[in-house]
């Protein structure tokens, strides 16, 4: 829960700091679409050389034309940065030059494709980070923006279009950004594809066949509007505060739901929820301090506490703000948060009560002004007394302390005392005056009741001692009966702004209390170095505030562990663990003074991580108090709900840096490993060249078996090295490529002739339609994966028996498959076999190999595009030998990479 007690007739704190950090910085204007093809970069660039006309100074920073003959004619006449040359996998890539520009330092700079990834060597891993340095500087940009690359959308977009984006844009740039949406109707945009207009013939026919469907198009293009309005209504209303502008400024509804203490006020939520979804608007849920909260009882609380987080968990924003009244602390908030509609309860109270005190939801009417208010009943009557409360306990709490009254009568008859003594050196009206001393002091101190007793207590006091006749309550002298009157009329009033006073300074102290109770939390939490140090800090300090005792457990496949108590314990019963289990399951309370499990001594709360990194329940916190009573009591509720919160967002900051911490280590770990392997394989490389060929210049000169041996092992620890080398260079993303027009029928034979040796007269079938087409890849790399893959299956499979070469066309793909007869994969395994340095147990066909083949098969195959499956079959091939199973090697290419026609660019 959070405060809010901002004056709206004053510019927020916050707004006028937040406008004077922009200052000195660029101006971010996103071109948003709906899809690629809208129009984006055109509409970028048409704008660009309007403000070229107009003097302005524009220079291009990076433009991607695909081939568009139209937008290479609007870059035309622009001044365009020469492109930063990166050197990647053997390609030259273009990157925009960040340091040319920022030399050059135009007026405005235009940047297209803003969630695109830097490559490798970039100052900055990400564009929108170039763009950041630029605003920076001071220099404006434009720039174009799908609506999948946005990040918080990134799941809702992936959930209708079954595409996952991996790169997106945090939601803050849009924050900070003028948003102009590019919009064409979804049949437009698929007309445009048909004509070629987005992209090539071939590809379009696919995109729209999955991503460029009209519903998903049409679903696209409901989240572009309906995020850019999102957008300029975030804007305007950091203006208005900024300048503290009068008015609701409704361009986007805006609800907030009033609760109380009362059992209705959940149904109040729900419907504020179900207002909230049907407006497709931002929703709050607010409760009012005031004076009378300090009279709630521990259910009240309790009651309280849960509807705010039932809001909490529908998605609203709760708050509780102090206030000297209800209706008027609703119309503040309102105001302040520019709110449009207000959902609110209205209690059966009687005639009488509302005579006397009046009724909020008429006041709030008369007062509220241009704002909609949905008043719903509660359907039953609402006591004015807090129940279960003895008469005596409500007495006391209605009308104060007796000990309040007898000090305010010691008070007054000082003060009568003083006023004998001084009768004799000033007149009666200063005497009057000085009984006006106890009344602001009881009212101040004890409340308005006991200030109302000072005033009729000093009247009559007033009245008995001093006016005349003295002695009695008997009034001759008409003035003196104004004076009584005044007197009593000025302690009245008195005592009712000095109750109001004190009520503020009350509910002000308590916020106070509980905020710089927060801010010891929070630096307690930021100093943790590690998570150990971080569940203990926990644990203490919720023990110290609370006054109660801590235990923190994470969930484990055994169940919950218990990792930080204070006091230490060493463990909990079995009912405990129970509890705790039933809350990080449901992500509910669970424990003495829920709902759930109460014989437990322990109440255990959920720490629940943020939605956006999908952890789910992270641990539950524990408390307990040493007499085995109730864990809180219901004013600490408020307090806790706020502890966890930030406990919450501590354990997921220290998750995180772990998460990040650890993938650093593989990263290291990967590299120290290919630069082991690079260097074992170039320092065993000059050895054995000498070695291969002194055997051979043997073998011209002898035919013995020891000179064969030599040549052999020589041959096969060459491979192996070259396998070492191969697999470091896939490891290092530094494979050279020629990517060419290549014959698969070709490139079997050649593999199986440079295997022939190795596969030790083992029979190899290749079947192969003869109308195959042309592919486009590398034919070096292919090669490489065929060895690799003949010489698995000639040590795998059984002896004597075929290895079967098989390629069929499939519809959206060819499938290039190397079929041995062996014992096959065992279950499971599938996937593993390719994994680095993994070689099967329990296979006794397995004299010598490194577990790198099938590694550098997958490396190879996905460096083209193309992708590699094992699995098990029972003689697909029509070998030989029916019903044989055997493991079966599939390198699949996909369509865009089958030449259909041979054109001139494909020949070699």
């Amino acid at each position: 829960m959070n405060d809010r007690t901002t004056d709206p007739g004053r510019p927020s704190p916050e707004a006028l700091l937040r406008a004077a950090a922009q200052e000195g910085k660029g101006r971010l204007k996103i071109f948003l679409g709906a899809a690629p093809g809208v129009g984006k970069t055109w509409e970028m660039l048409t704008e660009g050389r309007q403000r070229r006309d107009a003097g302005v100074d524009v220079v291009v920073g990076i433009v991607e034309t695909h081939g568009r003959r139209e937008t290479e004619a609007l870059v035309l006449g622009h001044e365009v940065t020469p492109r930063r040359v990166v050197e990647h996998r053997g390609h030259s890539l273009g990157e925009m030059d960040l340091d040319a520009i920022l030399a050059r330092a135009p007026r405005l700079v235009l940047v297209d494709e803003l969630a695109h990834t830097n490559d490798t060597g970039s100052r900055h891993p990400k564009r929108y980070q170039d763009v950041e340095e630029l605003l920076d500087a001071g220099i404006d940009v434009y720039s174009t923006l799908n609506i999948q690359h946005v990040e918080s959308l990134n799941d809702v977009v992936a959930s209708f279009t079954r595409v996952r984006v991996r790169e997106t844009v945090p939601d803050s740039i849009l924050e900070q950004a003028e948003i102009e949406v590019v919009d064409i109707p979804p049949d437009e945009l698929i007309e445009r594809l048909r004509e070629g207009k987005v992209y090539v013939p071939h590809e379009a026919t696919r995109a729209l066949g999955h991503f460029f469907s009209k519903s998903n198009l049409t679903a696209l293009r409901e989240l572009a509007l309906r995020r850019a309005a999102q957008a300029v209504d975030a804007q305007m209303l950091e203006h208005v505060r900024a300048n503290a502008l009068a008015g609701s400024f409704a361009v986007g509804e805006r609800i907030v739901v009033a609760v109380s203490e009362h059992p209705h006020a959940a149904g109040l939520v729900r419907a504020g929820k179900r207002l909230a979804d049907a407006l497709k608007a931002p929703w709050a849920a607010v409760h009012i301090e005031t004076q009378r909260n300090q009279h709630f009882t521990d259910a009240d609380r309790r009651q309280l506490a849960d509807t705010l987080a039932l809001a909490s968990r529908l998605g609203a924003e709760t708050a509780s703000i102090p206030a000297t009244g209800v209706a008027e602390g609703i119309r503040d908030y309102c105001r302040n948060a520019r709110a449009t509609q207000i959902v609110i309860g209205k209690s059966s109270r009687s005639w009488w009560f509302e005579l006397r005190h009046g009724s909020v939801v008429d006041r709030l009417v008369r007062t509220i002004g241009e704002v909609a208010v949905h008043v719903m009943p509660s359907g039953e009557p609402v006591s004015t007394v807090p129940a279960g409360n003895t008469r005596g306990e409500r007495a006391r709490g209605h009308w104060g302390r007796p000990v309040d009254y007898v000090w305010t009568l010691m008070m007054v008859c000082a003060l009568t005392v003083l006023g004998r003594l001084l009768v004799e050196a000033i007149d009666l009206g200063n005497i009057a005056l000085l009984y006006l001393v106890p009344v602001m002091f009881a009212a101040a101190t004890f409340g308005l009741r006991a200030g109302l007793f000072a005033g009729l207590a000093s009247s009559l006091a007033y009245n008995f001692f001093f006016l005349p006749p003295t002695g009695t309550l008997t009034v001759n002298n008409p003035e003196n009966v104004i004076s009584i009157l005044v007197l009593l009329g000025v302690a009245i009033v008195t005592s009712q702004f000095a109750a109001r006073v004190k009520a503020q300074a009350d509910l002000a102290g308590s916020s106070s209390r509980q905020n710089a109770a927060l801010a010891s939390f929070s630096r307690q939490l930021t100093a943790a170095a590690t998570q150990d140090e971080l569940m203990q800090a926990i644990c203490a300090d919720v023990a110290r505030l609370l006054d109660v005792r801590t235990a923190l457990l994470l969930p484990s496949t055994n169940g919950p562990n218990l990792q930080a108590a204070y006091p230490p314990e060493d463990r909990l019963d079995q009912i405990e663990l129970a509890a705790a289990q039933w809350a990080i399951d449901n992500e509910q309370p669970a424990g003495r003074g829920s709902s759930t499990l109460t014989a437990s001594d322990w109440l255990f709360h959920p720490l629940r991580a943020s939605a956006a990194s999908g952890r789910g329940v992270l641990g539950v916190l524990g408390i307990a108090r040493e007499d085995a009573g109730d864990p809180l009591r219901s004013d600490q509720v408020p307090l806790l709900m706020s502890l966890l919160d930030q406990a919450s967002i501590a354990l997921d900051r220290m998750a995180l840096e772990e998460e990040s911490q650890k993938a650093r280590q593989v990263g290291e770990r990967d590299r120290l490993r290919s630069a082991l392997l690079s260097s074992v394989s170039h320092d065993l490389r000059t050895p054995l060249t000498t070695i291969i060929s002194a055997a051979q210049e043997l073998r011209k000169h002898s035919s013995s078996d020891l000179v064969e041996a030599i040549d052999t092992e020589a041959q096969r620890l060459n491979r192996f090295v070259a396998n070492l080398l191969d697999m470091a260079r896939v490891e290092a993303g530094a494979l050279p490529m020629k990517v060419e027009a290549t014959d698969l029928f070709d490139a079997v034979a050649g593999a199986v002739h440079d295997t022939r040796a190795s596969l030790h007269g083992r029979p190899v079938e290749v079947d192969i339609v003869p109308d195959i087409p042309l592919v486009r890849l590398d034919p070096v790399l292919l090669h490489h994966c065929l060895i690799n893959l003949l010489d698995n299956a000639g040590r795998y499979g059984d002896p004597g028996t075929p290895i079967v070469i098989r390629c069929r066309r499939l519809p959206d793909a060819l499938a290039l498959s190397v079929i041995d007869h062996g014992p096959g994969i065992p279950p499971g395994q599938e996937k593993r076999v390719f994994e680095t340095f993994t070689r099967l147990e329990g296979s006794d066909r397995v004299r010598h190999g490194t577990g790198l083949g099938l590694a550098i098969v997958k490396g190879f195959a996905e460096a083209m595009g193309l992708t590699v499956e094992a699995a098990n079959t029972d003689d697909p091939a029509g070998a030989t030998s029916p019903g044989i199973t055997g493991a079966r090697f599939t390198i699949r290419i996909p369509e865009h990479l089958i030449i259909a026609h041979l054109d001139s660019e494909d020949v070699p």
